[in-house]
């Protein structure tokens, strides 16, 4: 496999984004600004509401579980997706007003990459490059410069359809930047992948991010916790938190007893334990108990014999990402 490669933005890339900047009406280096969004589908509302802003340069996670509003989120901040009701900006430019010159500025890998695999990767990438309008004579420059920063210099008179997975995925990233947009939406860019893969992806959106805000959905806690500046946490089409990922981290300070009944409990009884700060069920057994400075371990002990709770089972562990997801999830 051949790794992907850091780049310095070429100059001609550079000016490129200079010039959108101008011409844009992004004020304090917002690329992208959500606000009340929502889209319905047969009287449901997928998204309810979303509001959300990124920073020029910064990677923001939208994570969920399957069916949380993610891709149809991603879809409307391209430009695929019309809102129901809310508006979205792109650099400052409404894109439902401004539809052409707001999508001018974004790249974008919807979930199932778009690509034509009977064709080389030099062929689909100068088709892409068609696509955003670019001159004849940058459209060599520009494939040479996606090809070198996604690590596919040594394929480009490969057949698409006889790539492995990931490089298939590369070609899809490299469409998404072939036209140095300011803004790119990547929805799920590392299902499908062995480790090694999710790894350079994981690096090469890092890269990306030198030069561009980045977007991307995930349903794996480790990934948000790895490359993103901020985090946005979706159930059910709403939002149920939103941070940078340091204030995210700060919730996984707290730390959790784990307890297991035999009989059932009064989850009311618990929260008048000492220091708790929250609970939710595990399973039909078990309780995760979150609480702040000293343990309140022996009070749960003396609590369950009292009650008969019939305690079986009590460890402490630090919360997890998962833990505060599993707590948002459930008091949305």
């Amino acid at each position: 496999m051949f790794a992907i490669k850091a780049v310095t933005p070429n100059v001609k890339y550079t000016l490129r984004l200079m010039s959108y900047m101008k011409k844009s009406r992004m004020v304090n280096n917002i690329t992208v600004e959500v606000k009340a969004v929502s889209r319905v589908y047969q009287a449901r509302k997928v998204v309810n509401a979303l509001s959300l802003k990124l920073e020029q340069g910064k990677i923001l996670g939208l994570l969920g579980a399957n069916g949380a509003g993610k891709t149809t989120t991603m879809k409307m901040m391209a430009g695929h997706l019309m809102p129901t009701a809310g508006d979205i900006y792109i650099c400052g430019m409404d894109i439902t007003q401004n539809p052409k010159e707001a999508k001018a500025l974004i790249g974008y890998l919807p979930e199932h990459r778009p690509l034509y695999k009977e064709l080389t990767v030099d062929e689909y990438l100068e088709i892409a490059a068609r696509f955003h309008k670019l001159s004849s004579h940058r459209i060599k420059q520009s494939i040479a410069f996606v090809k070198e920063r996604c690590g596919l210099a040594d394929v480009g008179k490969r057949v698409i359809e006889q790539l492995s997975n990931g490089y298939q995925q590369r070609v899809g990233i490299a469409q998404a930047l072939i036209h140095a947009p300011m803004v790119v939406i990547l929805d799920e860019p590392t299902v499908g992948l062995d480790p090694i893969q999710i790894r350079q992806v994981r690096s090469l959106m890092r890269e990306i991010a030198q030069d561009a805000s980045v977007i991307f959905s995930t349903h794996l806690l480790p990934e948000v916790e790895m490359i993103c500046d901020d985090v946005h946490i979706l159930d059910q089409g709403h939002t149920v938190y939103q941070a940078d990922i340091h204030t995210l981290q700060h919730h996984m300070q707290t730390r959790s007893l784990v307890a297991a009944f035999k009989r059932p409990t009064n989850l009311q009884a618990l929260y008048q334990l000492p220091n708790v700060l929250g609970m939710y069920h595990q399973n039909e057994h078990t309780v995760v108990v979150q609480y702040q400075h000293a343990s309140p371990a022996e009070a749960l002990v003396t609590m369950a014999v009292q009650q008969d709770w019939g305690l079986y089972l009590l460890n402490e562990q630090q919360s997890t990402l998962e833990d505060v997801f599993i707590q948002l999830a459930q008091s949305s």
